[in-house]
């Protein structure tokens, strides 16, 4: 297959001491450019592999902790926002590279920002909208669950008070709709919980908390909206970690995550690394 074949020409080029003639690259800079080729045969059409280095250069430049991680790891993770048309690491909230120290080794891993997971949402043509918005203190803010269940939100205009809570809700094209509120406390607790780098300080929960904890509740609320077998496919895509390239980064296996870049975790504790 033609992605088994883009796979093994980047384990074969990763192994080799010498490529082409050449001493191993040493940067990830050089390994985009050694692996040019198979990048873009990798790539969606609309996505260039100028566009793809440029790609590459900001997230470095935003975040130069990547450029310690494994080329291939990095390389795998921005091929995922690649393919999914993403832009990582930038002001628009689509997608973040999260450099992890997974068995000892930095590398990094992809997650989807909520703004990227709106935009899938959109791309897969079932959503007439979906949204997801915080509710301040001082908000006229009311939700009912059940057979008549309603949601109701007016944010004040001015003095709205500390955050308290999220929500997001779908409407289908079908006329369909659904909604799910979560406490800011519940938020905090999930992404302890469940988020490996939440305490990291190059992750977006330390950067971006309101982003991420409205990525959180889009994913609830999704759990109940009818989707399509290839955005549930995109879904599966966050917070993975891969070192391979494939024509289709979806059948390419995730590393299994053990460690993140700034906590070491044994047996379920978290204590910071020194």
């Amino acid at each position: 297959m033609a992605s088994a074949n883009v796979k093994n020409a980047l384990a074969s080029k990763a192994d080799k001491k010498e490529i082409d003639g050449k001493k191993e690259p040493k940067t990830i800079k050089d390994w985009i450019k050694v692996m040019e080729p198979e990048i873009k045969k990798a790539l969606p059409k609309v996505i260039t592999p100028e566009r793809f280095t440029r790609m590459a250069l900001t997230a470095l430049s935003v975040n130069p902790k990547l450029a310690e991680c494994t080329p291939k790891s990095f390389m795998g993770a921005l091929m995922n926002a690649a393919q999914l048309g993403l832009e990582p690491n930038t002001p628009l909230g689509q997608a973040y590279l999260i450099p992890f120290k997974n068995k000892g080794t930095l590398e990094v891993q992809f997650q989807v920002g909520y703004k990227g997971l709106i935009d899938l949402a959109h791309r897969s043509g079932e959503f007439a909208s979906i949204q997801a918005h915080e509710v301040y203190e001082n908000d006229e803010f009311d939700y009912e669950y059940g057979l008549e269940s309603k949601l109701h939100h007016k944010p004040v205009l001015k003095e709205r008070g500390k955050v308290i809570a999220y929500y997001s809700f779908y409407k289908l094209k079908n006329g369909g709709y659904g909604f799910e509120v979560i406490s800011k406390e519940d938020v905090e607790t999930h992404g302890r919980k469940y988020s490996q780098s939440y305490s990291s300080k190059y992750s977006p929960w330390t950067n971006n908390f309101d982003e991420m904890a409205k990525k959180t509740i889009l994913k609830k609320v999704l759990k109940y909206a009818p989707i399509k077998v290839e955005f549930q496919r995109e879904l599966a895509q966050d917070t993975t970690i891969k070192t391979e390239i494939a024509q289709d980064m979806s059948d390419v296996e995730p590393e299994n995550v053990f460690i993140e870049a700034d906590y070491v975790v044994e047996d379920g504790n978290s204590k910071e690394e020194k």
